[in-house]
């Protein structure tokens, strides 16, 4: 069984990362930002620990499989992270916040059970590919989007 030091650990890195990734999405002014990441995570991580508790406390008493809470937990985050995804006139807006809120989940859970390495990685990867791949993109649709608009000019004499 965990003892309270393990418990605030697991909470307080999973707190720790899925900050670095809300702080991205809250520099961005996204609809889920620093709080609305970790609080995710924090929920994650907090239902991992539980599993881990009940699997614990009745692994002698009865069949219990931890993964299947953790399963649970994927799919409502899917309900939350819809609701991040806007639709307008100029497209759809907020797939890579549902995205990272999925992330953050799956942080969280990875916390939970321990698997830290996996965790921290995963933030650092993630946090490339909404700071460095941010970039990357503006360049290159940029550049895209201005040969399209010329296109389209061209063609409506506009």
């Amino acid at each position: 069984m965990l003892q309270n030091k393990e418990i605030i650990l697991r909470l307080a890195t999973t707190m720790l990362l899925s900050g670095f990734i809300g702080f991205e999405r809250q520099m961005h002014r996204r609809i889920a930002g620093l709080r609305t990441h970790i609080l995710v995570s924090l929920g994650s991580c907090l239902i991992m620990l539980t599993s881990l508790y009940v699997f614990d406390i009745y692994k002698d008493v009865a069949s219990v499989d931890p993964a299947r809470i953790a399963a649970g937990v994927i799919t409502g985050i899917g309900f939350l992270g819809a609701g991040t995804i806007i639709r307008d006139s100029g497209g759809v807006r907020g797939l890579t916040t549902a995205a990272s809120l999925w992330v953050v989940a799956g942080i969280g859970l990875t916390v939970g059970c321990g698997f830290f390495s996996a965790a921290v990685f995963a933030t650092i990867f993630t946090l490339i590919a909404l700071f460095f791949l941010r970039r990357l993109e503006d360049k290159i649709f940029v550049a895209g989007k201005d040969e399209i608009k010329g296109e389209k000019e061209d063609k409506h004499g506009v």
